[in-house]
């Protein structure tokens, strides 16, 4: 389990973190939303021990990721939105590196290659940027850690290889494991993300499950506009509405409607879901 406790982080005079509380459990593969600037790769890199809380604290399985223990960062992998081209033939670098990882696996990394459609024999530093992001998302997945902290996993990746990736995602990754996913994508992980954390600036907007978010809102596919429409979006054939969930009624979830329905009314959402 992942615990953040009054967890705060600026860049000098600018706050961009403030008073932040929430927990992760096992087996969750979060999506982080959030728009630019609102800290998404601040709050990963404070995840990974690469920054230290100004005030607060974090807990990786009971241990402080700051304090850079070898047994937290054996069981941990980034993954930052911009990878290094590494002058190394991609199955070279995979057997280096992998050795940091008790878990590593160069067979799942050959395997996940494959199905990536990538060629391991090829240097890393000859590779186009989709090709160099498949392949380190393959080395995270091999690794068989039980925390991944992926920033923009799919930038970069074309319609199949997006497809590939979440495919790997759940095939590949432990069932204990905590992903934490950030994205601007939110159409290319739709199908796989649950629970839902929405960062506003200095503040978490929303932590809460699918079914949580079902159970509190209601997201309608229909034609027939309603008044207590919190958000309300036109599509082909109809419209897409969403509005307080008040008859226990079943519905998907759309993450797209969902963002932007916490951004039009957040203090509303933040008292139902009480995050504040």
């Amino acid at each position: 389990m992942i615990k953040i406790s009054n967890l705060s982080f600026s860049y000098g005079s600018k706050s961009v973190l403030k008073n932040i509380s929430m927990e992760l459990s096992d087996g969750g593969i979060y999506g982080l939303l959030g728009e630019n600037g609102v800290g998404k790769t601040t709050l990963l890199t404070l995840l990974a021990g690469l920054k230290k809380p100004k005030m607060g604290w974090i807990s990786v399985d009971g241990a402080a990721p700051s304090d850079r223990l070898p047994s937290m960062l054996s069981d941990m992998y980034y993954l930052p939105d911009e990878v290094a081209p590494v002058r190394a033939k991609a199955s070279d670098f995979a057997s280096e590196t992998g050795v940091f990882y008790p878990r590593f696996s160069k067979e799942k990394f050959l395997e996940i290659m494959a199905e990536f459609e990538t060629d391991p024999l090829q240097r890393m530093d000859t590779m186009s940027a989709g090709q160099l992001k498949k392949t380190y998302i393959a080395f995270a997945l091999a690794t068989g850690v039980k925390h991944y902290l992926m920033d923009e996993p799919t930038n970069g990746l074309d319609i199949p290889s997006k497809t590939q990736f979440r495919k790997a995602v759940m095939r590949h990754t432990p069932d204990d494991s905590i992903l934490v996913i950030s994205t601007h994508q939110v159409r290319d992980l739709e199908d796989i993300i649950d629970p839902v954390i929405i960062l506003d600036r200095e503040e978490v907007l929303l932590n809460a499950s699918l079914q949580q978010i079902s159970d509190k809102l209601f997201f309608d596919y229909g034609r027939e506009i309603r008044p207590e429409a919190l958000y309300l979006e036109q599509t082909p054939g109809g419209c897409i509405q969403v509005y307080p969930n008040t008859g226990d009624k079943e519905s998907k979830v759309n993450l797209e409607a969902l963002f932007n329905t916490v951004h039009k009314h957040k203090e509303l959402v933040s008292s139902m879901f009480n995050t504040k």
